[in-house]
């Protein structure tokens, strides 16, 4: 009973605290300020929806690209197979030149292509992209 009687007077303090607030609020701040600071809470309000429907739709395009772009492909797996694909990459352009090079031509081929190639051997197109 002892608590009941407590939760009732904290109910009564914040109604009396609530509307003399709100008296007070009414004689000192200025005619029309209450309805622009509503106005900025809507705005916003506004924005932060605006913010996150763009995320999520910006979320939503990206997933539909990787999709588009690499279909049910395991990209982890690619990941971890790149540093071989890469490396038979370099052997196949270092070996481009057949057996005429000699070891030092080759090397410095290697050296050249040390950080990867910049051109797709499979491109037929002619068209660059970097």
């Amino acid at each position: 009973m002892r608590r009941l009687v407590w939760v009732g007077v904290g109910v009564v303090v914040t109604v009396v605290v609530l509307r003399q607030g709100k008296r007070l609020v009414d004689a000192y701040v200025p005619a029309g300020a209450t309805e622009v600071v509503d106005g900025v809470s809507r705005v916003r309000g506004a924005w932060a929806t605006a913010r996150r429907e763009f995320a999520a739709g910006l979320a939503e395009r990206e997933e539909q690209l990787r999709q588009d772009l690499v279909g049910d492909v395991d990209v982890e797996r690619l990941r971890a197979e790149r540093p071989e694909r890469v490396e038979a990459l370099r052997e196949a352009w270092a070996s481009r030149g057949g057996a005429a090079r000699g070891a030092a031509s080759q090397e410095a081929v290697r050296k050249r292509w040390a950080e990867g190639p910049t051109d797709d051997p499979d491109d037929d197109d002619g068209y660059a992209f970097f």
